[in-house]
């Protein structure tokens, strides 16, 4: 189908804001133009900090006028980008996570040069929280907004099966998270002395930063630091409760940090406290460093250290006496070697990911990559 030119593929994006979701387009949009694809990020708006990321090899294409994050603008970012879509086709379209949904019946409507549709699940299916009425109601918009698309990724099993059971249509796929660069450095041993612990994400409720935080005030270990990674508007009230319960000299905040590698170096336990999570890239990033987990029962991805004894322990959502118990048993275990903690997620390297999308959508890539850059809508 891409016989004499590159493949064309699109990647819609609201814009750059951070978050998992954005991360991950932009990562999979530079892999596939590394692998030879002609590609363009369709955004609402250009900006935002994780445009920097954004390889010289592709081409930003920003909507006129521009398209700001607001009650159903992911609708109306649908309707531009299928409009762009009908001047500027391309052989497939990558709809990133839960949030972008939205945007996909006005595409699915193109009636000429219509793309193959891949949609990606990002976030969890069903949350106990919804409620069933709630829950009711979700489900039955994702089977109406996703009754386009030609294909839909789960990263994992349970979501996968999830899915099947709420929309008719596309072709399923399960495709790892693709949360590792392929040149990725091994692990380093876990630093000698007082223990760090860390856990990394943005600073809002649902990511239980408040409940690591006393859980880390009951750890037994005194000499323990904590390191919370991570911009949001909780910031000032996480620290508040540090002071509060008395480690606030043995907290810190540095804010948003854009590669978590050396500041997983630096920690002998990563600890996830969230809520609920789809697949988070994190707690990838945290294993490929080697790193031992605590983790609250909130996603799925927690099957990735329970085969390895040692590697990690799930804990109840919202528990913080239960975090700090575990907290205090991955300190005093022996640890499984780094690199056995790194080989678990060996699957989870971009190459390897970007090209099992390709292989699922049916997509060639016969042709080199070329030089590309920022064009208006």
């Amino acid at each position: 189908m891409t016989r004499g030119r590159p493949c064309r593929i699109g990647v819609l994006l609201h814009d750059f804001a951070l978050g998992g979701t954005e991360r991950i387009a932009v990562r999979l949009a530079n892999a596939w133009a590394k692998e030879g694809a002609d590609v363009t990020i369709l955004c609402g708006d250009p900006n935002g900090p994780l445009a920097t990321m954004v390889a010289d090899t592709v081409h930003i294409r920003a909507m006129t006028p521009t398209v700001s994050r607001s009650r159903g603008s992911c609708r109306r970012l649908g309707r531009a980008v299928a409009r762009a879509l009908t001047d500027e086709p391309v052989d497939m379209l990558f709809i990133p996570g839960n949030y972008h949904w939205a945007a996909v019946p006005p595409i699915a409507a193109i009636d000429t040069g219509r793309p193959r549709i891949v949609a990606q699940i990002s976030a969890a299916l069903y949350k106990p929280q919804r409620g069933a009425l709630r829950q009711f109601f979700f489900s039955r918009r994702m089977a109406h907004l996703l009754k386009g698309v030609d294909h839909l990724v789960a990263m994992d099993t349970v979501s996968m099966e999830q899915a099947s059971a709420i929309v008719q249509g596309p072709a399923l796929h399960r495709i790892e998270t693709p949360a590792l660069d392929d040149d990725l450095p091994p692990p380093v041993p876990t630093p000698a002395g007082p223990p760090t612990l860390i856990g990394i994400g943005r600073l809002v409720p649902e990511k239980g930063f408040a409940d690591l935080i006393d859980a880390f005030a009951k750890v037994r270990d005194k000499t323990a630091r904590l390191i919370v990674a991570g911009s949001g508007p909780e910031e000032r009230a996480l620290k508040a409760l540090a002071r509060n319960r008395g480690v606030a000299e043995r907290v810190e905040f540095p804010g948003y940090v854009p590669d978590s590698r050396p500041w997983l170096d630096r920690a002998a336990l990563f600890v996830l406290s969230s809520w609920f999570e789809g697949f988070p890239a994190v707690l990838i990033e945290a294993m490929a460093a080697g790193r031992r987990v605590v983790a609250t029962d909130c996603t799925p991805a927690v099957t990735l250290f329970q085969a390895r004894p040692g590697a990690g322990r799930i804990v109840p959502l919202r528990d913080s006496d239960d975090m700090a118990a575990a907290i205090d048993q991955m300190l005093e275990e022996p640890a499984p070697s780094p690199e056995d903690i790194a080989a678990i997620v060996n699957a989870h390297r971009i190459g390897l990911v970007c090209r099992r999308y390709l292989l699922a959508a049916g997509i060639d890539l016969p042709s080199p990559r070329r030089p590309v850059g920022l064009v208006a809508d």
